[in-house]
């Protein structure tokens, strides 16, 4: 690290020495939208007014995880974790100060030894809940911009990339290309300039993974960005965020702000030769803008359309020049990466599915929140030990991944393996990261029927298949919830999936009966007892309708 990012870092660590205490407030969204700037506020008057200021020191952090416990608190004492307080109102403030080095209030801590926060590897989410997102020298002194410092003083723009390929990081969006062989492309293809484009554009329902790492450690995505810049040897980038994230976008600029006068972005980045500037764009909520193309088309200021690949961004991408683009949580991995070594990023995980995966647990569980598993990991392991299990302990009925582009998958095939090879056996996909999981009482026609709606509502219109596809499949699925279907509905609704999957121009169109399909396979008898004309209901295979 150089001279000056040392003293920053030197200068921050001895303050934090200074405090026996530190109260650390999640001031992410989720705890925000319960109120935790105003407990923020109770802390600070509290120490105040009890005479520890100088042996306390409240601060703002960002995701500590368990969204369903919100707002939460977490206490640190001499650098070790000493309770977590869950749902902290304001005026449980005093009890939380006068208990400042003594047992923490046992009615507001959680076990620290819970599996929610024992069984995580966390290295996308390292710093969350640990930094104070608004300040750059918190996460300089979290080894923050080291990484980049290394790779820009002390490796090749190749070696950087071969650490990337050793690792074996897959893009985390959703489907799960090799990143090192997407940079590789672009770092090869010829063009007068190159661009790295940071994918924000989080739509899933249920999803929220990208924007609680924007709001808890935006410097991360920029030194990934510089990372993957100085690696395919280019000099602009572009993070497009959702416009519904408001503090996400609040925190990049400011983030962008602080690097820029740290000499961190710019021009003669710390006093070496490679230079790099980054931009926000904001989307307007298109979840079709997910796609690269539409997201290209976006940035450039045309409707976010999506066109036909190849050509691929990374050979022809923004204004016609070889395009990286990875999501938020592919580059929150790469200061790691670069910083301890692709081999020790790829001895965690499996061997076609390295690493870890970031997932957003929504649903029914007692332990709803941001989770970083290993992958390889089982979905019994990540619904019943880290979420608690079914709220009220009953029944997990089915675990619905990769959102709207993604499946159903039954509670007979819980303990299949979280990676990217097994979820797609079972017909669904990683995604983005959104897990939500139902009870037995959940109806499964409906779980089909909200995300087809979604498809419809999102679909660009460019393509017939998707624009019309999804609106009959919609229909039918309709008649299916209000109890007045037909077998010749459920064989006309098993051929239009075939069809819009086949034909549609997009991934959103191309994945969007997968839903659909994967209900059709595994909870078909819901389907047959919601046919009015229960004569015939004899199954026919998918193999026979669709021939």
């Amino acid at each position: 690290m150089n001279e000056k990012l040392e003293s920053i870092k030197t200068a921050e660590l001895e303050t934090a020495t200074q405090f026996p205490h530190t109260l650390k407030v999640c001031v992410a969204a989720g705890c925000r939208s319960a109120q935790s700037e105003l407990l923020k506020e109770a802390l600070e008057n509290e120490v105040g007014s009890n005479g520890q200021k100088e042996s306390c020191r409240v601060k703002g952090v960002g995701c500590l995880g368990l969204c369903s416990a919100a707002p939460l608190v977490a206490l640190e004492s001499n650098g070790r974790t000493e309770a977590i307080y869950r749902e902290v109102q304001t005026e449980d403030a005093p009890d939380i100060v006068k208990a400042l080095g003594k047992k923490p209030v046992k009615r507001l801590a959680l076990p620290l030894n819970m599996p929610f926060f024992e069984r995580q590897v966390k290295i996308a989410l390292e710093n969350s809940g640990e930094i104070d997102p608004e300040r750059i020298e918190d996460y300089i002194a979290a080894e923050g911009y080291a990484a980049l410092y290394h790779a820009i003083t002390e490796m090749t723009p190749s070696q950087v990339v071969d650490e990337v390929i050793r690792s074996g990081l897959r893009g985390r969006g959703g489907g799960g290309y090799p990143t090192g062989l997407k940079w590789v492309t672009v770092a090869k293809s010829e063009g007068s300039k190159r661009y790295v484009i940071c994918n924000g554009d989080e739509g899933d329902p249920g999803a929220f993974m990208d924007r609680s790492i924007l709001e808890s450690d935006p410097h991360r995505i920029i030194e990934g960005m510089a990372l993957a810049a100085y690696a395919v040897e280019a000099d602009e980038g572009y993070i497009y965020v959702r416009g519904e994230y408001p503090l996400a976008i609040k925190r990049l600029e400011m983030a962008i702000r602080q690097a820029k006068r740290q000499g961190i972005l710019g021009t003669g980045i710390m006093g070496t030769t490679f230079n790099f500037n980054v931009h926000i764009r904001l989307g307007a909520g298109a979840f079709v803008c997910g796609e690269e193309t539409a997201l290209i088309a976006s940035i450039e200021g045309g409707r976010g359309h999506p066109r036909p690949r190849p050509p691929y961004p990374a050979e022809m991408g923004l204004w016609g020049e070889p395009t990286l683009i990875n999501n938020v949580e592919t580059f929150a991995n790469v200061p790691a990466i670069i910083r301890k070594g692709g081999d020790w990023y790829a001895s965690i995980g499996t061997e076609k599915s390295k690493g870890t995966k970031v997932f957003a647990l929504a649903g029914g569980l007692v332990n709803a929140g941001l989770v970083e598993v290993p992958m390889g990991i089982s979905l019994r392991e990540i619904v019943d030990d880290i979420g608690g299990g079914i709220i009220g302990g009953g029944r997990c009925k089915a675990v619905q991944t990769g959102g709207p582009s993604g499946g159903c998958i039954p509670f007979e095939h819980l303990d299949t393996a979280v990676d990217y090879e097994s979820l797609r056996k079972l017909g669904s996909i990683m995604g983005s990261g959104g897990m939500i999981v139902m009870d037995e009482d959940t109806s499964m026609i409906d779980v089909a029927k909200f995300f087809m709606e979604f498809c419809v509502d999102e679909s660009c219109g460019k393509c017939i298949p998707c624009r019309v596809g999804t609106v009959h499949m919609y229909n039918i699925l309709d008649d299916f919830t209000r109890g007045r279907a037909t077998m010749h509905q459920l064989n006309m609704l098993e051929r239009l999936c075939d069809m819009v999957s086949r034909t549609s121009l997009c991934g959103l169109g191309q994945t969007a009966p997968n839903p659909v399909v994967s209900t059709l396979r595994y909870f078909r008898e819901e389907y047959l007892a919601a046919i009015k004309d229960h004569e015939n209901t004899d199954r026919i295979p998918l193999r026979e309708v669709i021939s």
